[in-house]
């Protein structure tokens, strides 16, 4: 016995597509994708998506970064090996300020990389819808919506009918 994957449909018209993404959000839909051959302006807002959290995971990465570079610098100028060179005081930040930029730029770096993987989920090596033939068409000239089958409003057939009243065309049910 086959579960099903979602349902699945495919519009042709980049104007139809944004005003089903509205649809489909305010008929209340959370499971739910389009998967466009090209990067469409607007699609994101018209698909309530909320903007996303990355600019705070960088900003702790900055923050990590630098408080690791003042720390270090003390620790090491200050506490474990104090040297008075020049007559500068065991520890001025003024002095600092290079390592300070480059182990900020290193920490937002890497908590970047890091919080994008984890908001992507990358690496995901399996797409439910993967091997659907309109699912692949969305690499070349197809909008492609997908409704997921754990969606709370998900109905088999109520779906599909939702999607053919949108304007997709090629309506039908993917199984896992």
């Amino acid at each position: 016995m086959s579960i099903p994957a979602g349902v699945i449909g495919e519009f042709k018209d980049v104007n139809v597509i944004m005003t089903a993404a509205q649809k489909i959000n305010e008929a209340g839909y959370r499971k739910w994708d389009i998967h466009t051959p090209y990067p469409v302006h607007g699609l994101d807002k018209a698909m309530g998506i909320k903007r996303s959290i990355i600019t705070y995971i960088s900003f702790l990465g900055l923050c990590g970064g630098l408080s690791t570079a003042l720390g270090l610098q003390w620790w090491t100028g200050a506490v474990d090996y104090p040297l008075n060179i020049g007559g500068k005081g065991l520890f001025d930040w003024q002095f600092s300020i290079p390592v300070d930029f480059e182990l900020s730029i290193l920490g937002t770096a890497i908590m970047t990389v890091v919080g994008l993987f984890g908001l992507c989920q990358l690496p995901t090596w399996y797409n439910r819808y993967q091997n659907d033939e309109s699912f692949k068409k969305a690499t070349d000239d197809t909008f492609v919506v997908t409704i997921d089958s754990d969606d709370d409003r998900y109905s088999a057939e109520l779906t599909a009918t939702f999607l053919r009243g949108l304007g997709a065309q090629n309506v039908h049910t993917v199984t896992a």
